[in-house]
C-alpha cells in the first residue's frame, strides 16, 4: 500500500506519541505497585515458588519459544518469515483498580490498554482466526481491538473452572462470584483451506490452574479447528509451550 509523505509523517508522530505514553504509564504502574505492596504479596511468593518448580523445565521438542518483550519485539521480521492461521493471546489486562480487594492478589505485570492496542497484529495474519482471553471489564476494549486489527467477532469459548473434586471453582468478583473465563474468537479474510467446522464445543470444563494459566483444552480445540496450521501465542509462559506453536513472551 502506498503511503504519501504527509500520511507517513502523521503515522510516525502518532507512533512516537504512543511510545511516550507507554513509558509514562509503565513508570506510573511501577510506582503504584510499590505503594500497594503488590511485590510483597503472598500471591507473588507463590509465583516465585512456581518459577523455582519450573527451573528444570524442558521445552517440548517441536515448540518455538521466543523470549522477548512483546512491546519492542521485531514483529515485522516474524511476519515476513511466517503468516499465521491462528493467533492466541492472553493480554495482561490492567484492572480497574491497582489495589485489588476481596482477597484478589495480582502476581504479574499488567499492561495499559494503549500498550496492547499498539501491537501490530495486522502484520501477522492476512486471513485466519484470533483468540483473545478477556476479563469482565475489558469486553468493550477487546471488541475495539478486534475491529482495529481487522477482525470480525464470530464466537466465544467459556472456560468453567472446576476444583480437583470436579465442583465449580468460584472466585472473587465485584458483584457476582466468578467461576468462568471467556475467550473471544475473531476472524478476518477467507477461511483457511484446512478449516474443520463444528468439531468442538464452545464450553470447556476443566480444573482451575495457577494464576493466569489457561486450560490445555483450548489448544486442542484450536488444533482440531485448523489442523496442521501455523499457530502463534503472544504473552505466552513456559507452561503454554506446545509442539508446533510459536510462543512469544518475556516469561519464557
Amino acid at each position: 500500500m502506498d503511503v504519501d509523505g504527509g500520511s507517513e509523517k502523521t503515522l510516525r508522530e502518532r507512533e512516537r506519541d504512543i511510545r511516550a505514553r507507554i513509558l509514562v504509564l509503565e513508570r506510573e504502574i511501577a510506582e503504584l505497585e510499590k505503594k500497594c505492596g503488590v511485590e510483597g504479596s503472598s500471591a507473588d511468593a507463590a509465583t516465585k515458588a512456581s518459577e523455582v518448580d519450573m527451573s528444570e523445565f524442558k521445552a517440548p521438542e517441536w515448540s518455538v519459544p521466543i523470549r522477548a518483550n512483546v512491546m519492542n519485539f521485531d514483529w515485522e521480521q516474524l511476519a515476513s518469515a511466517c503468516q499465521f492461521d491462528v493467533i492466541l493471546m492472553d493480554p495482561p489486562w490492567q484492572l480497574a483498580s491497582q489495589a485489588p480487594t476481596r482477597g484478589v492478589a495480582i502476581a504479574y505485570q499488567q499492561l495499559p490498554d494503549v500498550c496492547i492496542e499498539s501491537l501490530p497484529i495486522q502484520l501477522l495474519q492476512t486471513s485466519g482466526f484470533i483468540f483473545i482471553w478477556v476479563i469482565n471489564n475489558k469486553y468493550t476494549k477487546a471488541f475495539q481491538l478486534m475491529k482495529q486489527w481487522g477482525y470480525t467477532y464470530v464466537d466465544d469459548i467459556a472456560w468453567v473452572k472446576q476444583t480437583v473434586n470436579r465442583r465449580m471453582a468460584k472466585g472473587h468478583g465485584y458483584y457476582l462470584q466468578h467461576a468462568k473465563e471467556t475467550c473471544l474468537v475473531g476472524k478476518k479474510g477467507s477461511d483457511p483451506p484446512n478449516l474443520q467446522k463444528s468439531v468442538a464445543s464452545d464450553v470447556i470444563f476443566s480444573e482451575r490452574r495457577g494464576q493466569s494459566q489457561k486450560p490445555e483444552e483450548l489448544y486442542e480445540i484450536i488444533e482440531e479447528l485448523i489442523p496442521g496450521g501455523n499457530y502463534l501465542e503472544i504473552f505466552g509462559r513456559k507452561n503454554n509451550l506446545r509442539d508446533y506453536w510459536v510462543t512469544v513472551g518475556n516469561e519464557l
